[in-house]
């Protein structure tokens, strides 16, 4: 079934429609918007991701959220994030977090550049939010934006199975190696060939 042409969404008729739905959808600009599938390796990075956090936030007011947990945009868009750690109320019935304070996005092919531009600078308009990681899922990289107490907002890279990520908002790290077990990986692309003098 597809959404009717020309209305613009609320958020309260997209949660009704999106029920009756088999494919997923995000709101965006006042319409539904299909999702794109993931592929095993996407989805193993994921689950990674899910599990390393969980398991660091045991114990904490903090918890996961899997690609089923809504982070409203101030500006009516909803977005589905790979995953995100909320720590505001537990609300059984809640669609969306209370109190994202991180989100995180694994690049695929035809997301990437979504990711790093227009969907980032959504993400840092989401108040209290405080933590964006952006991950590749062909290499053991990510890019960590972090917002200060003064608001302003720093980006970090970090790469190579060794590197050890701070989230000094939920007070963790996040190893790569954690991230990326099981994964083998190709050598980069070489813009050059190596066979030239």
């Amino acid at each position: 079934m597809t959404a009717p042409a020309d209305i613009r969404w609320s958020e309260a008729s997209f949660f009704a429609w999106l029920e009756r739905q088999e494919a997923r959808f995000e709101l965006v600009d006042g319409e539904p918007r299909a999702m794109v599938g993931a592929t095993q390796r996407h989805d193993r990075v994921v689950m990674r991701l899910l599990f390393t956090l969980e398991g660091r936030l045991r114990g904490s007011p903090c918890r996961t959220g899997t690609s089923d947990t809504a982070i409203r945009i101030p500006n009516g868009n909803i977005r589905y994030p790979d995953a995100a750690v909320d720590c505001g109320r537990f609300e059984e019935t809640s669609r969306t977090a209370t109190a994202p304070t991180l989100v995180a996005e694994v690049f695929s092919p035809s997301t990437a550049l979504f990711d790093q531009t227009e969907k980032l600078e959504e993400y840092r308009t989401v108040p209290g939010l405080r933590h964006i990681l952006l991950i590749d899922p062909d290499q053991p990289r990510l890019r960590l934006h972090s917002r200060g107490e003064d608001g302003h907002w720093t980006s970090a890279p970090h790469a190579g199975l060794e590197a050890v990520v701070p989230i000094p908002a939920l007070g963790i790290t996040l190893p790569l190696a954690d991230l990326y077990e099981g994964l083998t990986f190709r050598p980069p692309s070489r813009l050059v060939p190596t066979d030239r003098p």
